[in-house]
Parts: structure tokens; sequence; C-alpha cells
């Protein structure tokens, strides 16, 4: 343990003293569900407003168009919000990239849109942890590192997309692009409650697989019928023995049918994949193009498959192990104990480390039960995180990564 130096020991100071609370009482207060555009219109807004104090060109960006497969099996294209994009010093020496998201699960008519103070002293509300406390300790730490005398060592991009929860399809390329010529990548997801962070990640996959066959009376000619249902059940069916130790597969669920006396002309299979390596996307894939020629030919239908594997698994590589090595000295040197474990679950730190980025992605509050209505933030864990965070930075802009 080196302990800090008086330039860290100030920007924990600094850090500490952001309105880190407050911001996430007024955000959580926002819903910004991934399809409300209006609730992101209005976070995006605020975003830009809190972001201001930092140096740099901010823009927001407009979202890749993306198609969406609907009940009725019409392809179209759905709508997303825009996403920010910060620039500060392009050109300084060391460049890194910082990531979050505005949006929550948790969509406009949804009934958990209030913030309560629990018994135990934690927050309970839509985001607080995933990730409006989140943005809170990455804008918390920023500030503490322009503070510094180190500042004009390090640039930096903050991308805080729009659609993380849904799979970030509209804005992958922009993440992509940013993450071209920086030297490591932190996300903002949150830690668990006990500060544990997450290691290795699988990838996942998610799929619509359109039916069509034929309708037909379901008494007075079932032969001459072709059924959708039935051929989507045969392809759910082969998919699910295709999971592994490596492999989870979810066929999630089958739309379509009607009326007991119609043999269902349209189906809609919709189904996830985890694979925990890229060997393992390659035979899923292969499974996916069997599975489906062979219930063509054996159902006599059409079958069109939607989707991709749009994050890759994310191991800790070399280049990973050594950003976590320097989060856990910079951790020791705060008092904190920093440890990581794999996790089935993905977040834009796959996508990061898909473009050859280091990433640790879960520099977040500590909190838990994202995505429930018991969702919780520990609000001591604002400072000490900002801290953590503003720590690693400047000791990354020192050239010790």
């Amino acid at each position: 343990m080196r302990g800090l130096s008086t330039i860290e020991r100030d920007a924990v100071d600094t850090a500490g003293a952001a309105p880190m609370l407050a911001q996430v009482e007024t955000w959580a207060a926002i819903n910004s569900g991934t399809r409300n555009l209006a609730g992101l219109a209005t976070m995006a807004g605020l975003l830009g407003d809190a972001f201001a104090i930092l140096p740099g060109k901010i823009t927001l960006v407009e979202p890749t168009p993306v198609d969406s497969v609907g009940a009725d099996g019409v392809v179209s294209a759905i709508e997303h919000g825009k996403h920010l994009h910060l620039v500060v010093r392009p050109d300084a020496p060391v460049r890194m990239l910082f990531t979050g998201h505005m949006d929550t699960v948790y969509p406009v008519d949804h009934a958990f849109q209030s913030l309560q103070w629990l018994d135990d002293g934690r927050l309970n509300g839509p985001g607080v942890a995933d990730m409006k406390g989140g943005l809170a300790v990455m804008l918390a730490a920023l500030r503490a590192v322009e503070a510094s005398p180190l500042a004009a060592r390090i640039g930096y991009d903050v991308i805080i997309n729009s659609d993380e929860e849904t799979g970030s399809f509209s804005s992958a390329a922009l993440l992509a692009r940013a993450a071209h010529g920086k030297v490591a990548a932190l996300t903002y997801e949150p830690a668990l409650a006990d500060g544990t962070l997450a290691g290795a990640r699988g990838g996942t996959g998610n799929f619509s697989i359109i039916v069509h066959g034929r309708s037909a009376h379901a008494g007075r000619n079932p032969e001459d019928g072709r059924n959708a249902l039935v051929a989507a059940a045969d392809i759910a069916v082969r998919l699910s023995k295709v999971r592994g130790p490596h492999l989870a597969v979810n066929p999630a669920r089958i739309e379509g049918g009607g009326p007991n006396n119609v043999v269902p002309d349209l189906a809609i299979l919709r189904i996830n994949f985890r694979p925990a390596t890229l060997d393992e996307i390659t035979r899923a894939q292969s499974h996916i193009d069997s599975a489906v020629a062979m219930v063509a030919a054996e159902h006599d239908v059409r079958i069109e498959v939607h989707g991709s594997f749009n994050r890759p698994p994310k191991p800790i590589d070399p280049g990973a192990a050594r950003l976590f090595d320097l989060v856990k000295a910079s951790g020791a040197d705060l008092g904190l104990d920093i440890a990581w474990k794999a996790t089935g679950g993905v977040c834009d730190g796959n996508n990061i480390a898909a473009a050859g980025l280091p990433v640790v992605d879960t520099m977040g509050v500590r909190g838990g039960a994202i995505h429930s209505t018991d969702e919780f933030m520990i609000p001591d864990s604002l400072a000490e995180r900002a801290a953590l965070s503003a720590v690693t930075i400047l000791r990354i802009a020192e050239g010790r990564l």
C-alpha cells in the first residue's frame, strides 16, 4: 500500500463535496424508461446541464435506427432517445472512456415512480442504483480530476446512452467509436451491496424467430394448414436442448395463435442466449441455423430470424486484469477491500471490451435489488465510490496502468 498522495487526498475531498445525493433524488424522480422519450429528453437536458461543469463539448447524438419485430410479425423501426456525448481534451497524452446510461427498466406507466427512505438508511427508488447514483458518482469523480494539477494530462469521452437496458442497439456504434484510442474505460453500473464488482461477464443474444404457416379450418380441413405455433414450439424445444455449462438458453415467449377452430398461420418465438465464450456463440448460431432449416422442412413453413449476439462475452484478459489490480490498489489506499466475481449479467462493459478496451464496469454506487420495486442505493457509497474513481483516474493519468 503506497498511501494517498496530496493530490489524491485533495481529489477525494473535492469528490466527496459534490451534491451527489441531491442529484440522485432529482434524477430518480424523473421516469426515464427506455421507451419514455419525453422522460429521456428531460433527463438528457438535466444531465447536459450537470456535466457542463466539465470542460469540453457536449452533444446530443441521434440514435442509430433500430428495427423491432412486433407481435403481428411486422418489422418496423422503433424510436430511441438521444445519447449524451462529452469530449474533453481529445489531444491529451492519456485518454479514457467513461460510460453510463440514463434509461431505466421502469416504463412511464409503471407503479414504481417515487423514492422513499428505508429504516436502515438506504434509499429506495427507481434507478437510484441502476444507474442514476452511478451517474452522480461519475460526475463527482471527473469534477475532482478537473480540479487537480494532473487534469491537463488526461482527456476523455463521456457517453451516457438512452438504451442500455434494452441492449444498446441504437448506441453500440457510438460506444465502439468512442473506445478507439483510449487506454481504459470505467462504466458506472452498481456494485453489489458489499462493494463486490463484476469481473468476467457472459454474453447475450436476443432473437425473434417469425414462423409463417398457413391457415385452415381446424375441423374441416386441418391437413391443408401449416401450424405456425407448433413449428415455433418445435424450434423452442430443439434450441432449449442446446444449453450447457457455458450456454444458457431461454425460450421466453411465443406469440401467435387465435381461435381454437383455426390453424394458426403466424407465431413469433422470442428467445435469449447467454454464451460464456465466443466458441459458444459459434455453436449456438450453428444450432439456430440448423433448427430453423429442419423445422421449416418438416413443418412446411417459412421462417425469418431477426436478432443477433449483440454483446459478446467479456473475459478478464491481461489488460482488464491490470485495470482491476489498479482499482483494487486504489481502493486499498482508501481503506476499501475491492473484490470481484464473474456474473452472467451483461452491460455496456461487454461492448467496450469487445472493442479491445480494458474496462471495469461496476464503478457505481453500492446497492441492490435492481430492476425491481425493492431497488436501493446505500447513500454512504456515493462519496466512497467517487473517491475510488477519482484516485483510479489520477493514477492512470500518471501512467500507472
